[in-house]
């Protein structure tokens, strides 16, 4: 099978720095014009100039000194957001709970709903019986999608949904989203840590 280069497989970032040469593949050199243009002209909304602005902000004034639960109410503050929506996993509810305080002692209200909620079975939506030995009941991120819409929150915060259940959640809100937890539950909810250890202790555990 070819394969494809892309930015993934740049190590020169003259994108980012100015200095040394694109590579051959570089997608800056070689993208479609129409495509750059439309994506430039969509920051002509509204609404993606104001978030493009706000978080650019964030960058600048915060630059490694926050974390990221501060830069997620610094950039709530630059989109003079109000309520803020957590859709958690319930394995991480303990961590959904301080993470609301944090926020409503922030000034922020908060609305938080879990993965679980409606408490309605796997096998009701044609998941196979055999999951059951996790859990009988579906996490079901399309309901905390819109659970958060009903409550008209602003910015919603994902708190360690499940691979694939994040992705019908982000499909489903009709606020923006970002991502205070990522679920890694052999890693601490650390991901990253594979990834730095890909070439030693990981080596062999992330083949197929």
């Amino acid at each position: 099978m070819r394969m494809e280069h892309s930015c993934v497989d740049c190590a020169i970032k003259k994108c980012n720095t100015g200095k040394g040469k694109y590579p051959e593949f570089c997608a800056t050199e070689h993208m479609p014009d129409e495509v750059l243009a439309d994506a430039m002209a969509c920051y002509e909304e509204k609404e993606n100039r104001e978030v493009s602005v706000a978080a650019a902000r964030v960058e600048y004034e915060h630059y490694c000194q926050y974390t990221r639960v501060q830069e997620i109410m610094a950039f709530a503050e630059n989109m003079h957001m109000k309520k803020l929506g957590i859709a958690t996993c319930v394995g991480l509810l303990n961590e959904s709970r301080t993470l609301a305080r944090i926020f409503r002692d922030n000034g922020f209200e908060v609305y938080g709903i879990a993965c679980k909620a409606g408490a309605q079975k796997k096998t009701s939506v044609g998941i196979p019986e055999e999951c059951n030995a996790v859990g009988v009941n579906m996490c079901n991120p399309i309901l905390q999608a819109k659970m958060l819409n009903e409550a008209g929150t602003e910015l919603n915060v994902v708190v360690g949904l499940c691979v694939g259940h994040d992705s019908l959640f982000y499909k489903y809100s009709d606020a923006l989203c970002t991502t205070a937890v990522t679920k890694d539950r052999v890693l601490g909810h650390n991901p990253v840590a594979a990834l730095y250890t890909a070439e030693t202790y990981y080596k062999d555990k992330l083949k197929k």
